[in-house]
């Protein structure tokens, strides 16, 4: 189990990085709980997670280096991890991966799509679901390497522009 402190950035699933804004103990139902207060980096939405339930709901540090440069593989990899399946079936899969809030389950989703997006168009579903995952990465690796979104964009297409 991870303590967050204030000031601490962490990856809430489905939503991306937030900083810790806080945390705050309330008394709910005559029982004392406390919560870390996240306000998510991308839209600014404060979230509160009970601190004994971080774990639970996929709360997790920012990933260090070395998971850096193994996202950066499994980008790179030309292997699509749901190929020959119905659209719907691809889009459910898709998004079990997404809530899963893991970041390398995140870079499989984001290199499927792409490499699919080479091969024929995608649903409206599709798009929106690589939108996610590329905007979910890019905050992370961001963070992860100390350095501006812009730069990650950068990396990415380059990656998927071979």
């Amino acid at each position: 189990m991870v303590n967050f402190r204030i000031g601490d950035k962490a990856v809430y699933p489905a939503h991306g990085v937030a900083e810790v804004v806080g945390v705050e103990t309330r008394n709910i139902s005559g029982a004392s709980h406390t919560f870390y207060i996240l306000k998510i980096l991308d839209t600014g939405m404060k979230i509160m997670v009970p601190t004994r339930n971080a774990d639970t709901v996929g709360l997790r540090a920012v990933i260090n280096s070395s998971e850096v440069s193994e996202v950066y593989d499994i980008l790179r990899s030309k292997e699509i991890s749901v190929e020959g399946q119905t659209w719907n079936r691809r889009h459910r899969e898709y998004m079990e991966k997404i809530k899963t809030g893991s970041v390398f389950e995140i870079a499989e989703v984001l290199r499927d799509l792409s490499l699919l997006k080479g091969d024929k168009d995608l649903s409206f579903g599709e798009r929106k679901m690589l939108d996610t995952a590329r905007m979910l990465l890019v905050k992370e690796l961001a963070v992860a390497k100390k350095t501006k979104e812009q730069k990650i964009e950068k990396e990415l297409d380059s990656i998927f522009a071979a």
